[in-house]
Protein backbone atom coordinates (compact mmCIF):
# COMPACT_ATOMS: atom_id res chain seq x y z
CA UNK A 1 0.00 0.00 0.00
CA UNK A 2 1.26 3.47 -0.92
CA UNK A 3 0.36 6.62 1.02
CA UNK A 4 0.22 10.23 -0.15
CA UNK A 5 0.47 12.51 2.87
CA UNK A 6 -1.32 15.85 2.69
CA UNK A 7 0.93 18.19 4.66
CA UNK A 8 2.67 21.54 4.29
CA UNK A 9 5.33 19.94 2.11
CA UNK A 10 5.67 21.32 -1.41
CA UNK A 11 5.19 18.34 -3.70
CA UNK A 12 7.00 17.58 -6.94
CA UNK A 13 5.37 16.09 -10.00
CA UNK A 14 7.13 12.78 -9.33
CA UNK A 15 5.65 12.68 -5.82
CA UNK A 16 2.15 13.44 -7.11
CA UNK A 17 2.54 10.68 -9.68
CA UNK A 18 2.02 8.29 -6.76
CA UNK A 19 -1.66 9.29 -6.77
CA UNK A 20 -2.11 7.37 -10.02
CA UNK A 21 -1.09 4.13 -8.31
CA UNK A 22 -4.30 2.10 -7.80
CA UNK A 23 -3.12 1.17 -4.30
CA UNK A 24 -2.43 4.75 -3.19
CA UNK A 25 -4.33 6.16 -0.23
CA UNK A 26 -4.49 9.77 0.96
CA UNK A 27 -3.60 10.61 4.55
CA UNK A 28 -4.44 14.00 6.10
CA UNK A 29 -1.58 15.04 8.36
CA UNK A 30 -2.24 16.53 11.76
CA UNK A 31 -0.75 19.77 10.52
CA UNK A 32 -3.26 19.88 7.64
CA UNK A 33 -6.14 19.17 10.02
CA UNK A 34 -5.04 22.01 12.28
CA UNK A 35 -4.89 24.44 9.35
CA UNK A 36 -8.36 23.42 8.17
CA UNK A 37 -9.83 23.76 11.67
CA UNK A 38 -8.18 27.14 12.28
CA UNK A 39 -9.52 28.52 9.00
CA UNK A 40 -13.06 27.28 9.69
CA UNK A 41 -13.03 28.51 13.26
CA UNK A 42 -11.93 31.96 12.10
CA UNK A 43 -14.69 32.08 9.48
CA UNK A 44 -17.39 31.03 11.97
CA UNK A 45 -16.33 33.80 14.36
CA UNK A 46 -16.29 36.36 11.57
CA UNK A 47 -19.79 35.32 10.51
CA UNK A 48 -21.12 35.98 14.01
CA UNK A 49 -19.93 39.58 13.99
CA UNK A 50 -20.07 40.41 10.28
CA UNK A 51 -22.15 43.46 9.42
CA UNK A 52 -21.08 43.77 5.79
CA UNK A 53 -21.79 41.18 3.07
CA UNK A 54 -19.00 38.66 2.45
CA UNK A 55 -18.98 37.42 -1.14
CA UNK A 56 -20.17 33.85 -1.61
CA UNK A 57 -20.59 33.33 2.11
CA UNK A 58 -23.70 35.39 2.77
CA UNK A 59 -24.29 36.69 -0.75
CA UNK A 60 -25.25 35.25 -4.12
CA UNK A 61 -22.63 34.31 -6.71
CA UNK A 62 -21.21 35.91 -9.83
CA UNK A 63 -23.26 38.93 -10.82
CA UNK A 64 -25.54 38.18 -7.84
CA UNK A 65 -22.70 39.16 -5.49
CA UNK A 66 -24.70 42.11 -4.14
CA UNK A 67 -27.72 40.03 -3.13
CA UNK A 68 -27.60 39.38 0.64
CA UNK A 69 -28.70 35.94 1.87
CA UNK A 70 -30.24 35.44 5.31
CA UNK A 71 -28.24 33.48 7.87
CA UNK A 72 -30.81 30.70 8.09
CA UNK A 73 -30.44 30.05 4.34
CA UNK A 74 -26.64 29.84 4.13
CA UNK A 75 -26.52 26.04 4.04
CA UNK A 76 -29.17 25.89 1.31
CA UNK A 77 -27.22 28.55 -0.59
CA UNK A 78 -24.21 26.23 -0.77
CA UNK A 79 -26.29 23.20 -1.79
CA UNK A 80 -28.04 25.25 -4.47
CA UNK A 81 -24.65 26.37 -5.75
CA UNK A 82 -23.39 22.81 -6.22
CA UNK A 83 -26.61 21.63 -7.86
CA UNK A 84 -27.02 24.59 -10.22
CA UNK A 85 -23.38 24.60 -11.31
CA UNK A 86 -23.23 20.87 -12.13
CA UNK A 87 -23.55 21.47 -15.88
CA UNK A 88 -20.88 19.16 -17.24
CA UNK A 89 -21.23 18.12 -20.87
CA UNK A 90 -19.71 15.70 -23.35
CA UNK A 91 -17.55 12.67 -22.74
CA UNK A 92 -16.76 11.35 -19.30
CA UNK A 93 -13.43 12.42 -17.81
CA UNK A 94 -10.96 9.48 -17.57
CA UNK A 95 -10.67 7.89 -14.14
CA UNK A 96 -7.02 8.89 -13.66
CA UNK A 97 -7.92 12.54 -14.18
CA UNK A 98 -10.83 12.32 -11.72
CA UNK A 99 -8.52 10.76 -9.12
CA UNK A 100 -6.09 13.64 -9.55
CA UNK A 101 -8.91 16.19 -9.36
CA UNK A 102 -10.09 14.79 -6.04
CA UNK A 103 -6.59 14.64 -4.55
CA UNK A 104 -5.71 18.13 -5.75
CA UNK A 105 -8.92 19.56 -4.32
CA UNK A 106 -8.11 17.93 -0.97
CA UNK A 107 -4.59 19.37 -1.12
CA UNK A 108 -5.79 22.88 -1.98
CA UNK A 109 -8.44 22.91 0.75
CA UNK A 110 -5.90 21.66 3.28
CA UNK A 111 -3.78 24.81 3.10
CA UNK A 112 -6.31 26.45 5.41
CA UNK A 113 -7.34 29.36 3.19
CA UNK A 114 -10.80 28.05 2.27
CA UNK A 115 -12.83 27.91 5.48
CA UNK A 116 -14.19 24.39 4.96
CA UNK A 117 -14.83 21.88 7.72
CA UNK A 118 -12.51 18.96 8.33
CA UNK A 119 -15.31 16.46 7.72
CA UNK A 120 -15.82 17.81 4.20
CA UNK A 121 -12.18 17.23 3.31
CA UNK A 122 -12.25 13.84 5.03
CA UNK A 123 -15.22 12.73 2.95
CA UNK A 124 -13.33 13.47 -0.27
CA UNK A 125 -10.38 11.49 1.10
CA UNK A 126 -12.67 8.58 2.06
CA UNK A 127 -14.08 8.48 -1.45
CA UNK A 128 -10.58 8.50 -2.98
CA UNK A 129 -9.31 5.83 -0.59
CA UNK A 130 -12.28 3.55 -1.29
CA UNK A 131 -11.98 4.08 -5.07
CA UNK A 132 -15.34 5.82 -5.36
CA UNK A 133 -14.88 8.25 -8.21
CA UNK A 134 -17.48 10.88 -9.17
CA UNK A 135 -18.71 10.98 -12.75
CA UNK A 136 -17.32 14.17 -14.28
CA UNK A 137 -17.62 15.46 -17.85
CA UNK A 138 -15.01 17.06 -20.08
CA UNK A 139 -16.91 20.14 -21.21
CA UNK A 140 -18.39 23.06 -19.33
CA UNK A 141 -15.53 24.98 -17.70
CA UNK A 142 -14.34 28.40 -18.85
CA UNK A 143 -11.22 28.14 -16.71
CA UNK A 144 -12.40 31.08 -14.51
CA UNK A 145 -14.10 31.45 -12.02
CA UNK A 146 -12.33 28.18 -11.56
CA UNK A 147 -13.48 24.90 -13.06
CA UNK A 148 -17.02 25.42 -11.83
CA UNK A 149 -19.01 22.85 -13.82
CA UNK A 150 -16.64 19.84 -13.55
CA UNK A 151 -15.89 20.53 -9.88
CA UNK A 152 -19.63 20.79 -9.20
CA UNK A 153 -20.18 17.37 -10.78
CA UNK A 154 -17.28 16.06 -8.70
CA UNK A 155 -18.87 17.49 -5.53
CA UNK A 156 -22.43 16.22 -6.04
CA UNK A 157 -21.82 12.86 -4.31
CA UNK A 158 -20.85 14.69 -1.12
CA UNK A 159 -24.46 15.80 -0.79
CA UNK A 160 -25.91 12.48 -1.99
CA UNK A 161 -26.50 13.51 -5.60
CA UNK A 162 -24.91 12.77 -8.96
CA UNK A 163 -23.24 9.53 -9.98
CA UNK A 164 -20.04 7.67 -9.17
CA UNK A 165 -17.93 4.95 -10.71
CA UNK A 166 -17.18 2.09 -8.34
CA UNK A 167 -15.57 -1.26 -9.16
CA UNK A 168 -16.01 -0.72 -12.88
CA UNK A 169 -19.71 0.23 -12.79
CA UNK A 170 -21.65 3.47 -12.61
CA UNK A 171 -24.05 3.99 -9.71
CA UNK A 172 -26.21 6.76 -8.27
CA UNK A 173 -24.03 8.23 -5.54
CA UNK A 174 -26.73 7.69 -2.91
CA UNK A 175 -26.50 3.94 -3.50
CA UNK A 176 -22.74 3.79 -2.90
CA UNK A 177 -22.96 6.25 0.00
CA UNK A 178 -25.28 3.76 1.73
CA UNK A 179 -22.77 0.94 1.14
CA UNK A 180 -20.16 2.88 3.11
CA UNK A 181 -22.71 4.38 5.51
CA UNK A 182 -21.83 7.90 4.39
CA UNK A 183 -24.57 10.38 5.25
CA UNK A 184 -24.98 13.28 2.78
CA UNK A 185 -23.00 16.26 4.05
CA UNK A 186 -24.89 19.33 5.20
CA UNK A 187 -22.72 22.00 3.65
CA UNK A 188 -22.03 25.00 5.83
CA UNK A 189 -21.34 28.57 4.73
CA UNK A 190 -18.62 28.92 2.08
CA UNK A 191 -18.14 25.15 1.61
CA UNK A 192 -19.90 24.77 -1.72
CA UNK A 193 -18.00 27.72 -3.11
CA UNK A 194 -14.70 26.34 -1.81
CA UNK A 195 -15.38 23.02 -3.52
CA UNK A 196 -16.24 24.63 -6.86
CA UNK A 197 -13.73 27.47 -7.02
CA UNK A 198 -10.29 26.34 -8.09
CA UNK A 199 -8.28 24.99 -11.00
CA UNK A 200 -8.23 21.31 -10.11
CA UNK A 201 -9.81 20.13 -13.38
CA UNK A 202 -7.22 22.00 -15.45
CA UNK A 203 -4.42 21.05 -13.08
CA UNK A 204 -5.30 17.35 -13.06
CA UNK A 205 -5.02 17.29 -16.86
CA UNK A 206 -1.83 19.37 -16.66
CA UNK A 207 -0.13 16.91 -14.32
CA UNK A 208 -1.20 13.89 -16.36
CA UNK A 209 0.01 15.58 -19.55
CA UNK A 210 3.39 16.66 -18.16
CA UNK A 211 4.11 13.18 -16.77
CA UNK A 212 3.44 11.68 -20.20
CA UNK A 213 5.18 14.52 -22.05
CA UNK A 214 8.47 14.03 -20.24
CA UNK A 215 8.52 10.32 -21.12
CA UNK A 216 7.51 10.93 -24.74
CA UNK A 217 10.24 13.54 -25.07
CA UNK A 218 12.82 10.95 -24.03
CA UNK A 219 11.30 8.38 -26.37
CA UNK A 220 11.43 10.90 -29.21
CA UNK A 221 15.21 11.07 -28.85
CA UNK A 222 15.62 7.29 -28.73
CA UNK A 223 13.41 6.74 -31.77
CA UNK A 224 15.07 9.59 -33.67
CA UNK A 225 18.49 8.03 -33.05
CA UNK A 226 17.19 4.69 -34.31
CA UNK A 227 15.70 6.33 -37.39
CA UNK A 228 18.93 8.22 -38.08
CA UNK A 229 21.01 5.05 -37.92
CA UNK A 230 18.54 3.10 -40.05
CA UNK A 231 18.60 5.96 -42.58
CA UNK A 232 22.41 5.80 -42.69
CA UNK A 233 22.63 9.30 -41.26
CA UNK A 234 25.60 11.33 -40.03
CA UNK A 235 26.64 11.95 -36.42
CA UNK A 236 28.53 15.22 -37.00
CA UNK A 237 25.47 17.50 -36.48
CA UNK A 238 25.46 16.43 -32.82
CA UNK A 239 29.05 17.55 -32.14
CA UNK A 240 29.16 19.41 -28.82
CA UNK A 241 31.14 22.37 -30.16
CA UNK A 242 28.38 23.11 -32.67
CA UNK A 243 25.81 23.52 -29.90
CA UNK A 244 28.03 25.43 -27.51
CA UNK A 245 27.93 28.37 -29.93
CA UNK A 246 24.10 28.34 -29.62
CA UNK A 247 23.69 27.10 -26.06
CA UNK A 248 19.97 26.65 -25.56
CA UNK A 249 19.61 24.20 -22.67
CA UNK A 250 17.31 21.75 -24.44
CA UNK A 251 19.43 21.82 -27.58
CA UNK A 252 22.60 20.99 -25.65
CA UNK A 253 20.84 18.19 -23.77
CA UNK A 254 19.43 16.67 -26.94
CA UNK A 255 22.72 16.75 -28.83
CA UNK A 256 24.44 15.07 -25.89
CA UNK A 257 21.69 12.46 -25.70
CA UNK A 258 21.98 11.67 -29.40
CA UNK A 259 25.74 11.21 -29.08
CA UNK A 260 25.19 8.91 -26.11
CA UNK A 261 22.51 6.86 -27.90
CA UNK A 262 24.64 6.40 -31.03
CA UNK A 263 27.91 5.58 -29.27
CA UNK A 264 29.31 2.27 -30.50
CA UNK A 265 27.12 2.02 -33.60
CA UNK A 266 28.72 0.29 -36.58
CA UNK A 267 26.34 2.14 -38.88
CA UNK A 268 26.97 5.66 -37.67
CA UNK A 269 30.75 5.25 -37.81
CA UNK A 270 31.02 3.98 -41.38
CA UNK A 271 31.92 6.24 -44.31
CA UNK A 272 29.02 8.12 -45.87
CA UNK A 273 28.34 8.92 -49.51
CA UNK A 274 26.15 11.91 -48.66
CA UNK A 275 27.30 15.23 -47.19
CA UNK A 276 24.11 16.23 -45.38
CA UNK A 277 20.95 14.72 -43.91
CA UNK A 278 17.47 16.20 -44.20
CA UNK A 279 16.43 18.65 -41.46
CA UNK A 280 14.24 16.08 -39.72
CA UNK A 281 17.45 14.21 -38.81
CA UNK A 282 20.08 16.96 -38.78
CA UNK A 283 18.03 19.39 -36.68
CA UNK A 284 16.86 16.99 -33.96
CA UNK A 285 18.76 18.95 -31.25
CA UNK A 286 17.21 22.23 -32.31
CA UNK A 287 13.64 20.93 -32.63
CA UNK A 288 13.53 18.35 -29.83
CA UNK A 289 15.54 20.71 -27.67
CA UNK A 290 13.09 23.57 -28.08
CA UNK A 291 10.29 21.23 -27.08
CA UNK A 292 12.27 20.17 -24.00
CA UNK A 293 12.58 23.82 -22.98
CA UNK A 294 8.84 24.30 -23.43
CA UNK A 295 8.11 21.17 -21.39
CA UNK A 296 10.29 22.51 -18.57
CA UNK A 297 8.50 25.85 -18.67
CA UNK A 298 5.14 24.09 -18.38
CA UNK A 299 6.48 21.83 -15.62
CA UNK A 300 7.52 24.79 -13.48
CA UNK A 301 4.10 26.44 -13.90
CA UNK A 302 2.27 23.23 -13.01
CA UNK A 303 4.41 22.63 -9.91
CA UNK A 304 3.68 26.15 -8.65
CA UNK A 305 -0.03 25.59 -9.17
CA UNK A 306 0.17 22.18 -7.52
CA UNK A 307 1.38 23.82 -4.33
CA UNK A 308 -1.12 26.69 -4.37
CA UNK A 309 -4.54 27.51 -2.95
CA UNK A 310 -6.89 28.58 -5.73
CA UNK A 311 -10.09 29.31 -3.83
CA UNK A 312 -12.11 32.53 -3.55
CA UNK A 313 -12.70 34.33 -1.26
CA UNK A 314 -9.37 33.66 0.42
CA UNK A 315 -9.57 33.23 4.18
CA UNK A 316 -6.49 34.77 5.85
CA UNK A 317 -6.71 34.16 9.61
CA UNK A 318 -3.19 35.45 10.22
CA UNK A 319 -4.05 38.71 8.47
CA UNK A 320 -7.53 38.84 10.01
CA UNK A 321 -8.96 39.24 6.50
CA UNK A 322 -11.37 37.60 4.08
CA UNK A 323 -10.55 38.85 0.61
CA UNK A 324 -12.41 38.28 -2.64
CA UNK A 325 -9.83 38.19 -5.42
CA UNK A 326 -9.00 36.02 -8.44
CA UNK A 327 -6.80 33.05 -7.55
CA UNK A 328 -9.29 30.81 -9.34
CA UNK A 329 -8.32 32.29 -12.72
CA UNK A 330 -6.79 29.66 -14.99
CA UNK A 331 -4.48 31.86 -17.09
CA UNK A 332 -1.30 30.63 -15.30
CA UNK A 333 -2.22 27.14 -16.56
CA UNK A 334 -3.87 28.02 -19.85
CA UNK A 335 -0.77 29.58 -21.42
CA UNK A 336 1.65 26.76 -20.52
CA UNK A 337 -0.93 24.15 -21.53
CA UNK A 338 -1.20 25.72 -24.97
CA UNK A 339 2.59 26.02 -25.17
CA UNK A 340 2.93 22.35 -24.19
CA UNK A 341 0.47 21.34 -26.92
CA UNK A 342 2.51 23.26 -29.49
CA UNK A 343 5.78 21.72 -28.28
CA UNK A 344 4.40 18.18 -28.40
CA UNK A 345 2.73 18.72 -31.78
CA UNK A 346 6.16 19.69 -33.12
CA UNK A 347 7.72 16.47 -31.81
CA UNK A 348 5.03 14.64 -33.78
CA UNK A 349 5.51 16.76 -36.87
CA UNK A 350 9.25 16.10 -37.16
CA UNK A 351 8.68 12.41 -36.32
CA UNK A 352 6.35 12.01 -39.30
CA UNK A 353 8.94 13.65 -41.58
CA UNK A 354 11.55 11.09 -40.53
CA UNK A 355 9.04 8.32 -41.23
CA UNK A 356 8.44 9.77 -44.69
CA UNK A 357 12.17 9.74 -45.44
CA UNK A 358 12.49 6.11 -44.30
CA UNK A 359 9.80 4.84 -46.70
CA UNK A 360 10.97 6.91 -49.69
CA UNK A 361 13.29 4.32 -51.22
CA UNK A 362 16.46 6.32 -50.53
CA UNK A 363 19.95 5.37 -49.31
CA UNK A 364 19.64 1.71 -50.16
CA UNK A 365 16.33 1.14 -48.37
CA UNK A 366 13.51 -0.46 -50.40
CA UNK A 367 10.41 1.58 -51.18
CA UNK A 368 7.93 1.36 -48.30
CA UNK A 369 10.39 -0.87 -46.43
CA UNK A 370 9.40 -4.23 -47.94
CA UNK A 371 11.55 -6.54 -50.02
CA UNK A 372 9.00 -6.79 -52.85
CA UNK A 373 7.24 -3.41 -53.26
CA UNK A 374 4.44 -3.44 -55.80
CA UNK A 375 3.06 -6.79 -54.81
CA UNK A 376 3.31 -5.46 -51.25
CA UNK A 377 2.31 -1.95 -50.09
CA UNK A 378 4.45 -2.43 -47.00
CA UNK A 379 4.65 0.64 -44.77
CA UNK A 380 2.88 2.97 -47.19
CA UNK A 381 -0.33 3.45 -45.21
CA UNK A 382 1.04 3.56 -41.65
CA UNK A 383 2.71 6.84 -42.70
CA UNK A 384 -0.57 7.92 -44.27
CA UNK A 385 -2.39 7.26 -40.99
CA UNK A 386 0.42 8.93 -39.08
CA UNK A 387 0.11 12.05 -41.23
CA UNK A 388 -3.59 12.22 -40.38
CA UNK A 389 -2.86 12.25 -36.65
CA UNK A 390 -0.06 14.80 -37.10
CA UNK A 391 -2.48 17.09 -38.92
CA UNK A 392 -5.02 16.75 -36.12
CA UNK A 393 -2.36 17.71 -33.59
CA UNK A 394 -1.56 20.82 -35.58
CA UNK A 395 -5.22 21.78 -35.39
CA UNK A 396 -5.39 21.02 -31.66
CA UNK A 397 -2.27 23.12 -31.06
CA UNK A 398 -4.18 26.29 -31.94
CA UNK A 399 -4.16 28.20 -28.62
CA UNK A 400 -7.31 28.22 -26.51
CA UNK A 401 -6.06 30.87 -24.08
CA UNK A 402 -6.40 33.73 -26.57
CA UNK A 403 -10.19 33.38 -26.47
CA UNK A 404 -12.57 34.78 -23.87
CA UNK A 405 -16.37 35.01 -23.69
CA UNK A 406 -18.26 37.07 -21.11
CA UNK A 407 -20.31 35.14 -18.57
CA UNK A 408 -22.43 35.87 -15.47
CA UNK A 409 -23.87 39.08 -16.93
CA UNK A 410 -20.42 40.52 -17.50
CA UNK A 411 -19.11 40.03 -13.96
CA UNK A 412 -16.83 37.32 -15.30
CA UNK A 413 -15.72 39.28 -18.34
CA UNK A 414 -12.34 37.67 -19.00
CA UNK A 415 -11.88 33.92 -18.75
CA UNK A 416 -8.88 31.73 -19.54
CA UNK A 417 -10.43 28.85 -21.50
CA UNK A 418 -7.77 26.81 -19.70
CA UNK A 419 -10.08 23.81 -19.42
CA UNK A 420 -10.28 23.60 -23.21
CA UNK A 421 -6.51 24.02 -23.37
CA UNK A 422 -6.22 21.11 -20.92
CA UNK A 423 -8.48 18.67 -22.74
CA UNK A 424 -6.85 19.57 -26.07
CA UNK A 425 -3.42 18.95 -24.61
CA UNK A 426 -4.54 15.55 -23.36
CA UNK A 427 -5.51 14.61 -26.93
CA UNK A 428 -2.23 15.96 -28.31
CA UNK A 429 -0.32 13.76 -25.86
CA UNK A 430 -2.26 10.65 -26.83
CA UNK A 431 -1.77 11.47 -30.51
CA UNK A 432 1.97 11.96 -30.09
CA UNK A 433 2.22 8.49 -28.58
CA UNK A 434 0.57 7.09 -31.72
CA UNK A 435 2.83 9.10 -34.02
CA UNK A 436 6.02 7.95 -32.30
CA UNK A 437 4.79 4.36 -32.29
CA UNK A 438 4.49 4.46 -36.09
CA UNK A 439 7.93 6.01 -36.52
CA UNK A 440 9.33 3.25 -34.31
CA UNK A 441 7.66 0.60 -36.48
CA UNK A 442 9.30 2.07 -39.58
CA UNK A 443 12.70 2.64 -38.01
CA UNK A 444 12.92 -0.88 -36.59
CA UNK A 445 11.85 -2.28 -39.97
CA UNK A 446 14.45 -0.19 -41.81
CA UNK A 447 17.22 -1.26 -39.45
CA UNK A 448 16.79 -4.90 -40.56
CA UNK A 449 17.79 -3.94 -44.10
CA UNK A 450 21.20 -2.79 -42.73
CA UNK A 451 22.11 -6.21 -41.35
CA UNK A 452 24.55 -7.64 -40.53
CA UNK A 453 25.73 -4.20 -39.35
CA UNK A 454 24.48 -3.18 -35.95
CA UNK A 455 23.42 0.02 -34.31
CA UNK A 456 24.66 1.00 -30.84
CA UNK A 457 24.25 -1.38 -27.88
CA UNK A 458 21.61 0.93 -26.37
CA UNK A 459 19.53 1.04 -29.54
CA UNK A 460 19.93 -2.68 -30.24
CA UNK A 461 18.67 -3.50 -26.74
CA UNK A 462 15.68 -1.18 -27.24
CA UNK A 463 14.87 -2.79 -30.61
CA UNK A 464 15.24 -6.26 -29.11
CA UNK A 465 12.59 -5.44 -26.49
CA UNK A 466 10.40 -4.01 -29.22
CA UNK A 467 10.71 -7.15 -31.34
CA UNK A 468 9.14 -9.08 -28.48
CA UNK A 469 5.96 -7.15 -29.25
CA UNK A 470 6.10 -6.16 -32.93
CA UNK A 471 7.71 -8.45 -35.58
CA UNK A 472 9.62 -7.66 -38.73
CA UNK A 473 7.13 -7.55 -41.62
CA UNK A 474 8.20 -9.68 -44.61
CA UNK A 475 4.97 -9.56 -46.63
CA UNK A 476 1.79 -7.48 -46.27
CA UNK A 477 -0.11 -8.08 -43.04
CA UNK A 478 -3.00 -6.45 -41.18
CA UNK A 479 -1.11 -3.41 -39.90
CA UNK A 480 -3.40 -1.86 -37.30
CA UNK A 481 -2.66 -4.74 -34.93
CA UNK A 482 1.07 -3.98 -35.11
CA UNK A 483 0.39 -0.26 -34.70
CA UNK A 484 -1.68 -0.86 -31.56
CA UNK A 485 1.00 -3.15 -30.17
CA UNK A 486 3.62 -0.52 -30.92
CA UNK A 487 1.57 2.09 -29.02
CA UNK A 488 1.22 -0.30 -26.08
CA UNK A 489 4.98 -0.89 -26.11
CA UNK A 490 5.70 2.82 -25.76
CA UNK A 491 3.12 3.13 -23.01
CA UNK A 492 4.63 0.29 -20.99
CA UNK A 493 8.36 0.50 -21.70
CA UNK A 494 10.57 1.78 -18.90
CA UNK A 495 13.36 4.14 -19.89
Amino acid sequence: MEYFHISSHNNTIDEVRLLLDPNCKIVLSQQARERIFKSRDYLDKQMLKAKEPIYGINTGFGSLCNVKVDSDQLSQLQVNLVMSHACGLGEEVPEDIVKLMMALKIKSLSYGYSGVRTETVERLADMFNNRVYPVVYKQGSLGASGDLAPLANMSLPLIGLGEVNYQGRRYPSAEINSVFKWEPLKLESKEGLALLNGTQFMLAYSIWCIIKARKLSQLSDIIAALSLDAYDGRVEPFTEAVHLVRPHKGQLETAAKMRELLKGSELISRDKLHVQDPYSFRCVPQVHGASKDAINYALNAFVTELNSATDNPTILPEEDKIISAGNFHGQPLALPLDFLSIALAELGSISERRTYQLISGKRGLPSFLVAHPGLNSGFMIPQYAQASVVSQNKQLATPACVDTIDSSQGQEDHVSMGANAATKCYQVVENLEKILAIELMNAAQALEFRRPLKSSPVIEEFVSKYRGVVPFVKEDEVMYIHINNSIAFLRDVEI
